[in-house]
């Protein structure tokens, strides 16, 4: 713009451009964002707002400006680092302007901590705030179950953690392990080890996946920034929910993680959680035999004790024979006077009988038995009515019960369509799943096959040995020739089935 000076003094712009608010706003945006354009900028973040919208507002600032930084809501999710007020970072973006509110601001692309001391002052103030909650409690740490029937693995199924855990539970006492394949560093790696710990918990005992009764979460060593996810809130709030008792082996023996903090138990290494995850077996059955062999020596030291003591005691007492004497001798005078005494009770119970007897006459017993059968006509009479009203209570009742039965019938049907709808749709789920994992589709993804004399080949050493290798893809087999030992060529195949019995050989 060119400046014009005021004609006369009167005050009044003379001949200078007039511009409307939204033309001046439009001019500043376009000097600002040309001008700059991408740019990063250093400073501590403050006030840092996230509405419900999504989107991420935040101030940069230092000890004498302030800009203001937006995160739209597609690239908030996307930052590697989350922002926190007070955290000192590097934020990347474009300068831009705001009319509606006449400021500048910067629009972020990416965040980045300034330096390690950043990142060890955030991972402070967080472990702080997550213990001031009681996560880090000792008394909300549960036991370790001494044998777990099974152990779910929360690790990446391609490293060396895996293959150490599996070959020390093998050595030591071999359990069955689910394995839950995770990312262990990016920023996959928290939401990833959150769902796999909460995806163990909401397991159902008794089902076909059958719920650990022991978690390890397992990664190797790294930087701060590799195991930088296992600092997240996300992953240290499911450890710390977590039913199952957790085993936590992230890093080395000198890497700490806020995961180790939240854990029932940690482990210096992978291979040191597999070890305090099962004992030893043949330390148990040597253990076991030992114990069995002192009980059976402490139970014969026992019966040997007592059958002395015994012995002692048998020899103050008196001889069997004499404490029957007494009881012997009354036994024979009772008897002597039993037939003596049933004689004279028989001849008192007659004369007692005889009294009576000559009372009797046959005019009372006609009248008694008329008496009785009068009695029993009456009964007869209501008992015809009372059968009948039996019968006809029984047959509503056989009407309504059969009633009944058939409404449990019509149930039954309709539960059992449903049960077999669902397992259908579980099946159709299952077997999607089998094929998504199968082999062949790992062909297709661009991967092949090597195999020669019917084995697979995994080193070139291997391969020059051979003369012909035969290289599976997905739509067929391709012989090659190597130029080494002589031998028949092996005949072109399609690709076997999903699940086959060569699916291992791509691992």
């Amino acid at each position: 713009m060119d400046i014009f000076e005021d004609d006369a003094g009167t005050g009044q712009g003379g001949n200078a451009p007039e511009y409307t608010v939204s033309e001046l706003s439009g001019a500043v945006k376009r000097v600002i964002e040309g001008e700059f354009g991408r740019v990063r900028v250093r400073g501590e973040i403050g006030r840092v707002s996230r509405p419900a919208s999504g989107h991420l507002y935040f101030d940069l600032k230092d000890d004498r400006a302030v800009i203001a930084a937006i995160a739209w809501k597609g690239q908030a999710g996307r930052l590697s680092v989350k922002p926190e007020e007070g955290m000192e970072v590097i934020a990347t973006g474009r300068l831009t302007t705001f009319p509606g509110q006449s400021k500048y601001q910067l629009i972020v692309d990416d965040i980045a901590p300034a330096g390690m001391g950043a990142l060890m002052l955030m991972l402070e103030k967080r472990r702080a705030a997550l213990a001031a909650e009681g996560l880090f409690d000792a008394a909300r740490k549960k036991p370790i179950p001494f044998l777990p029937e099974v152990i779910g693995v929360v690790t990446s199924p391609s490293g060396a953690v895996i293959r150490d855990i599996l070959h020390r539970l093998r050595d030591r006492f071999p359990r069955r392990v689910l394995i839950w394949p995770v990312a262990v560093q990016g920023e996959k790696c928290a939401p990833d080890v959150a769902a796999a710990i909460r995806g163990f918990n909401a397991l159902t005992p008794g089902d076909a996946i059958p719920r650990p009764d022991l978690i390890i979460v397992a990664r190797g060593g790294g930087s701060l920034e590799d195991l930088w996810g296992f600092n997240e809130e996300a992953v240290v709030r499911a450890a710390a929910e977590s039913a199952i008792p957790l085993i936590s082996a992230v890093g080395h023996e000198t890497d700490t993680t806020l995961i180790d903090h939240a854990a029932d138990l940690r482990a210096p290494t992978p291979t040191a959680a597999a070890e305090m995850a099962v004992p030893v077996r043949m330390e148990l059955l040597a253990w076991a035999g030992e114990a069995g062999a002192r009980l059976v020596r402490a139970t014969r030291q026992r019966l040997d004790l007592r059958g002395q003591r015994l012995s002692d005691l048998a020899r103050g007492l008196g001889r069997p024979e004499r404490l029957l004497d007494p009881a012997r001798q009354r036994l024979d005078l009772w008897s002597d006077r039993l037939g003596p005494g049933l004689s004279a009770a028989i001849t008192r119970r007659r004369a007692e009988f005889n009294r009576p007897a000559g009372r009797v006459q046959a005019g009372l017993l006609a009248s008694f038995i008329a008496s009785e059968r009068r009695h029993l006509t009456g009964w007869a009479d209501r008992l015809a009515p009372a059968v009948a009203r039996l019968m006809r209570e029984a047959v509503r009742d056989g009407a309504r019960r059969r009633a009944d039965l058939d409404a449990l019938a019509r149930r039954l049907a309709q539960a059992e369509a449903v049960r077999l709808a669902t397992l259908a749709d579980r099946l159709a789920g299952l077997d999607r799943t089998r094929q998504t994992l199968g082999y062949a589709e790992t062909l297709r993804r661009g991967y092949a096959v090597v195999r020669a004399a019917g084995a697979v080949v995994t080193t070139r050493t291997a391969a020059e040995a051979h003369p012909v290798l035969e290289i599976e893809f997905a739509d067929g087999s391709l012989a090659v020739e190597t130029g080494g030992p002589a031998g028949p060529a092996p005949k072109p195949r399609r690709p076997k089935a999903e699940g086959g019995p060569d699916q291992g050989s791509l691992f």
